[in-house]
């Protein structure tokens, strides 16, 4: 398979993730799922569960990977996956944020450049999971406004190099590029 950039968007429970495994697995034949979820919970230790629920069966190459998401790709080239989802983009961008006190948009657009020019080079196809999270209000604090901030550059950048843009909204994808 050459190269293909899909990127998935919406709001949260819209249907995004459901709609991006499908997608990979009708679209490749060994797929990866790159996990950028911390567990720091209950609440989200079920969240996962329930991911996981929904992918048994299917043969996924599971990576799990807060910050590296180059080196996750590679992991996933090793284990010659020709398709990669990686889930979600939203929460790498959290996680950098709490890892790095002083990220701001400058390092988020550095990061965003290194992970397209490895996507550009994936012999496969990658599908980017990223929530919408600029149609609300404007948030109270700067830390939720840097992060609203550098999640609608990520978006910007990733639908610029994506080959297929993708929105869903009520568990329907719409798309909206490519």
């Amino acid at each position: 398979m050459e190269n293909k950039i899909v990127l998935v968007t919406g709001g949260a429970r819209s249907g995004k993730s459901a709609f991006s495994e499908r997608f990979v697995r009708e679209n490749s034949s060994r797929y990866a799922y790159i996990a950028t979820c911390p567990v720091l919970d209950d609440e989200m230790r079920e969240r996962v569960r329930l991911h996981r629920e929904r992918r048994k069966g299917y043969q996924w190459i599971d990576i799990e990977e807060q910050l590296d998401l180059t080196g996750a790709l590679e992991r996933a080239r090793a284990e010659n996956a020709d398709g990669v989802l990686i889930d979600c983009l939203t929460l790498w961008i959290s996680n950098l944020m709490y890892h790095l006190p002083n990220f701001n948009e400058e390092e988020l657009r550095k990061r965003v450049s290194d992970l397209l020019s490895v996507l550009e080079e994936y012999p496969g196809l990658v599908v980017l999971v990223l929530n919408e999270v600029g149609l609300g209000i404007v948030p109270e604090s700067a830390a939720g406004r840097i992060f609203r901030d550098c999640s609608g550059r990520c978006a910007q950048m990733c639908a610029a190099a994506a080959d297929e843009v993708w929105m869903c909204m009520c568990g329907i994808p719409l798309k909206i590029k490519g």
